[in-house]
């Protein structure tokens, strides 16, 4: 099986070729491939020296699978071409997400609805999928009517160059802005460009996303997405509103028993989710759960994943693991 990485240079796709070693993701071949001024970089990976290519070399070696975090534009240019010669793609980007040709997939959730004629595959938001990872169950469960949703996102969501900006405004370093303001010692409701609504993108990606992914328009959300001084890790403050009634200990014991969620709530011991325990894990972590006692049949959790794994790369390689496994690669 022949793959290419598409934006392997990023700080997703870094993590990308991390995750594909760490889970032994089997090829024949890997394409390393990013933008013309990477061209010619090399590489370690797998105990191997390789170098960076560009998109036309990618596609016309007509690989069985592409992996895109490369940025919508790149996504809406060229997974189309990669398609076009038999290539399955798992896009990172935003580009195909609400598109409603394409499955927008979280492996633990609804990857049974991806067949062979599926060949541009969406990623979803990385905070739509440590938020959809715990209220599945739930929904599944209790039918959700309406969820209000908080996040509290690190400068890694945003890039290397927020990442670098919150380091020298540690260091005392000016430098290159990422943001409209400073992100050392501060917060900005801000993620994502605003809307004519007033929402952020980010914001309207939490409330959309989900009912596509779980295919079901019965219930709301509504979101504010907040950037924060870490470095990694995405955190959110979930409120969900039920229809039907809920006992505490059946709800910690379904999200106990949902593959890739972990319980972490325990108030005595001081026991809850952090970005700080959750970093370069694979698993959602969801704790501070307790009823809202302003209304009935209503719920708060407090919900924490690493956004650049399972939040992108790994939920990415997950989507191809799946599609590996049950013959939906191949150009046959």
């Amino acid at each position: 099986m022949k793959i290419a990485i598409i934006g392997a240079t990023g700080m997703v796709g870094e993590v990308m070729l991390k995750v594909l070693s760490e889970r032994n993701f089997p090829f024949s071949e890997i394409m390393l491939v990013a933008s013309e001024r990477s061209k010619g970089k090399k590489i370690d990976f797998k105990g191997k020296t390789r170098t960076i290519i560009g998109m036309e070399e990618a596609v016309s070696s007509k690989p069985d699978l592409a992996i895109f975090s490369a940025g919508g534009d790149t996504s809406l240019e060229w997974a189309p071409k990669f398609e076009e010669v038999g290539t399955t793609v798992i896009d990172n980007s935003s580009a195909w997400r609400m598109d409603p040709s394409k499955k927008l997939i979280v492996p633990e959730i609804n990857a049974t609805a991806l067949t062979k004629e599926d060949r541009i595959i969406a990623n979803p938001n990385c905070s739509t999928i440590q938020l959809v990872m715990v209220l599945a169950p739930l929904h599944n469960k209790y039918k959700m009517k309406r969820v209000v949703v908080s996040t509290y996102q690190s400068v890694s969501g945003t890039g290397v160059k927020a990442v670098r900006q919150l380091e020298n405004e540690m260091a005392g370093v000016d430098g290159e802005m990422a943001y409209p303001y400073p992100i050392n010692r501060n917060a900005l409701p801000h993620c994502d460009v605003f809307m004519d609504n007033g929402y952020t993108k980010e914001e309207m990606k939490l409330a959309r996303e989900p009912k596509k992914i779980l295919d079901d328009n019965s219930f709301s959300i509504t979101a504010t997405a907040v950037r924060i001084p870490t470095s990694g890790g995405h955190s959110e403050a979930v409120n969900v509103a039920f229809e039907n009634e809920f006992e505490l200990e059946e709800v910690r014991s379904l999200l106990q028993n949902s593959p890739g969620v972990i319980v972490q709530d325990n108030p005595v011991t001081n026991t809850y989710p952090m970005p700080v325990y959750a970093h370069n894990k694979d698993d959602v972590f969801v704790g501070r759960i307790r009823r809202d006692e302003t209304q009935e049949n209503t719920l708060n959790m407090w919900i924490v994943a690493d956004n650049l794994r399972k939040g992108a790369a790994t939920n990415a390689v997950q989507i191809a693991e799946y599609l590996h496994e049950n013959g939906l690669l191949g150009k046959g």
